[in-house]
């Protein structure tokens, strides 16, 4: 029987850091009305997928009136000039395909997948909602309610629901981030025809929009479509008002208690960080991983495995615009307590400032981050957010070939950098959730 020495034989790293990356090819162009336009050709399958991303989010909204970037998610399904209300889903159903969107801080993203045969269908939909404001009181009335219902069935009526809504509060005590993206059903309440038709008027334009074609086209002829869509579309009558972004930071540890309709105790621990793009926002992706990702990961071993004490956990950072939030979050397992979780988790953070992550560690978060990257690329619509992302936030669609090579380009003394300056125990925010005592 033939022998192998064991450093002959590849290691699991080494086959994930082969791994080939995905390099995608575009083009980019803007028409003269400020509209950003990017085509890529991808003929593996028959599909096209079409995103708008329009540079608006709750982040764009004043205290008083939030919740506007969110309502208008759902408006623009309420019908256009050519389109009448219901017809929009309509369209695309009958064409074979799917759409949807979502709202964050920072942007409103509406996307199609279907036949690419119906590319023309697509951008024709897409046009008309951006051409013209023709929301109707009836719509706007019939929306409210609907996210009123969404925010019941979402948030307030579900165990842990506000979770996200509590947490975005304290850790982030004034300014645009202070309030969810849902917004203040006070607020959508009081606003009238006068009030969205300002806010359509404002961000609804070409010239704050990013639209992507992803898909199997030909690119001249798509581009000969959307000049004839979208040409015809007036830019802004005024500039896009500029985000006076404002935030303070903690000077101390905010912890908050609440009791509800929970199954069992829960403790969230956030730290607020640096945006997306910067480099500790790459350093604490890769703390998070190596605290989180696997049956191997340190707290998967500590919480799961040695203690039990949690019967569930997560890891993970949040990127935005301005700032970035870096989330711990756990489930008791019957007899454990709060405290008793949150103190192994401040030792796994403690361990992260004192010394270096092991470097079988450190690699097998590297390829997470790789796997992650080609998964997130391997269809259409998923390289179509991408490109409409990183136009919008950063004005460069490129990072979709280069950002990755920024987060593998980070060491394990910068993950240790990192976790040391900014996961600060004296500055952070601590939310416990324990069921309510007439529970059963």
């Amino acid at each position: 029987m033939k022998k192998y020495r064991y450093d002959a034989i590849p290691s699991r790293s080494a086959r994930y850091a082969a791994m080939p990356t995905v390099h995608v090819k575009f083009r980019e162009f803007r028409l003269e009305n400020g509209l950003c336009v990017i085509l890529r050709v991808d003929r593996s399958v028959p599909v096209v997928a079409v995103d708008v991303c329009y540079h608006v989010g709750s982040k764009n909204e004043k205290k008083g009136k939030t919740g506007f970037a969110h309502l208008f998610e759902h408006l623009m399904f309420e019908g256009s000039e050519h389109v009448l209300k219901g017809e929009f889903d309509h369209y695309i159903s009958l064409a074979g395909g799917y759409n949807n969107a979502y709202t964050t801080e920072d942007v409103t993203n509406y996307y199609e997948v279907l036949p690419s045969s119906q590319l023309a269908l697509a951008l024709w939909l897409e046009s008309d909602r951006m051409l013209k404001f023709t929301v109707t009181e009836e719509a706007l009335t019939t929306q409210r309610e609907v996210v009123k219902e969404e925010k019941r069935w979402r948030i307030d009526n579900r165990p842990y629901g506000d979770a996200s809504e509590k947490l975005q509060e304290l850790i982030f005590p004034i300014g645009q981030y202070h309030w969810p993206v849902i917004g203040s059903m006070d607020d959508l309440n009081a606003a009238g025809m006068d009030d969205v038709r300002h806010f359509y008027e404002t961000y609804y334009t070409p010239d704050n929009a990013v639209l992507v074609v992803s898909g199997d086209i030909d690119e001249a002829e798509a581009e000969k479509l959307v000049r004839k869509y979208f040409t015809d579309i007036p830019r802004a009558k005024v500039l896009v008002p500029p985000v006076q972004f404002e935030d303070i930071s903690l000077t101390k540890s905010v912890e908050k208690t609440l009791r509800g309709n929970v199954p069992a105790p829960a403790v969230l621990v956030a730290y607020k960080i640096p945006p997306e793009g910067s480099p500790e926002y790459y350093q604490l992706s890769q703390a998070a991983k190596i605290l989180s990702d696997g049956n191997s990961s340190r707290l998967y071993k500590r919480l799961l495995y040695e203690s039990q004490a949690a019967s569930e956990f997560d890891v993970s950072i949040e990127g935005m615009e301005k700032a970035g939030v870096f989330l711990f979050s756990a489930f008791l397992a019957p007899g454990h307590t709060t405290e008793e979780v949150l103190a192994i988790f401040d030792e796994e953070i403690q361990r992260l400032k004192r010394s270096l992550v092991k470097p079988y560690e450190f690699e097998k978060a590297r390829n997470s981050t790789l796997s992650s990257y080609v998964s997130r690329l391997s269809t259409n619509s998923g390289v179509a957010d991408a490109l409409a992302h990183y136009q919008t936030i950063f004005e460069d669609a490129g990072l979709i070939n280069s950002e990755v090579e920024r987060e593998l380009s980070v060491t394990r003394e910068g993950v240790k950098r990192a976790s040391g300056d900014l996961l600060d125990q004296d500055r952070r925010v601590v939310l416990t959730y324990f069921p309510s005592e007439n529970n059963d």
